[in-house]
């Protein structure tokens, strides 16, 4: 018997945005670890490349395109994996949008809806339709979301997505609290700065960059793929007595 039981082997996985960034890490990590992943972005081009970064590693890899405000498009992508694989084990709810950098009073009606909608409302539906599949399973699941440590830190530039993501933390517990009983595990994790496309506009100006760095008791921003070692503990047998928890990897800068 393993003791430390990180193997997914033979599992199923859904990665939404994980095209790219830290979606693509964990898709990557996850199939490293002997999962078959379903991938969820809306660029196909995009959605492509992290098919066969995934295929790399030796396990098979479906990509969907899908646009998570669109309830159908949601149904679709479990409806879509119990189709290629039969089974549903793990959902990552990755993606996410922030058009506004700036003061929360910018922030119009269109714009605090987009956020919302592809933040918290489109991770709430898509756990729900994946939480009816794995208990067609009978064998339970893990849901892992992903916030931001702007959950718990507000921001001047970027104030919608810090409230959307602190929505996620406690969607994250609730969940949890409902449906253990279904042999469902939810947890959370918020990531500090790191180095995707999404954070450009972060890590990308000299001034908030260098207040990262010096606030973090590593000194540095993080990179996409340090994320993904907490999703497979999260996803694994490893994790099997946590739910309702967040991780924080941030290189210590709440500490």
């Amino acid at each position: 018997m393993t003791v430390a039981d990180f193997s997914l082997k033979d599992q199923v996985a859904i990665v939404t945005g994980g095209s790219r960034g830290i979606g693509r890490s964990i898709a990557v990590g996850l199939a490293e670890h002997g999962a078959d992943i379903v991938i969820a972005a809306r660029k196909p081009d995009d959605l492509a490349k992290a098919v066969e970064a995934v295929e790399a590693t030796g396990r098979r890899a479906v990509g969907v395109p899908t646009n998570v405000r669109r309830i159908a498009d949601l149904k679709a992508l479990v409806d879509r994996s119990r189709d290629e694989f039969g089974r549903l084990d793990i959902l990552v709810n990755n993606a996410g949008t922030n058009p506004v950098f700036g003061p929360v009073q910018e922030i119009d009606e269109g714009a605090w809806d987009m956020i919302m909608n592809t933040n918290v409302k489109a991770l709430h539906f898509l756990s729900n339709f994946a939480r009816e599949a794995m208990l067609e399973g009978g064998r339970g699941g893990s849901i892992i979301n992903i916030s931001s440590v702007g959950a718990y830190r507000a921001s001047d530039v970027i104030g919608g997505y810090s409230v959307s993501k602190a929505a996620v933390t406690m969607l994250t517990q609730v969940q949890a609290k409902s449906w253990g009983v279904d042999k469902i595990r939810v947890n959370c994790i918020a990531p500090g700065l790191i180095r995707t496309e999404f954070a450009r506009a972060l890590w990308d100006n000299d001034e908030i960059r260098r207040s990262s760095e010096a606030e973090a008791s590593l000194h540095r921003i993080g990179e996409p793929d340090e994320i993904a070692g907490a999703a497979v503990y999260l996803a694994s047998p490893s994790a099997s007595f946590m739910t309702g928890q967040t991780i924080i990897v941030d290189g210590g800068r709440l500490v």
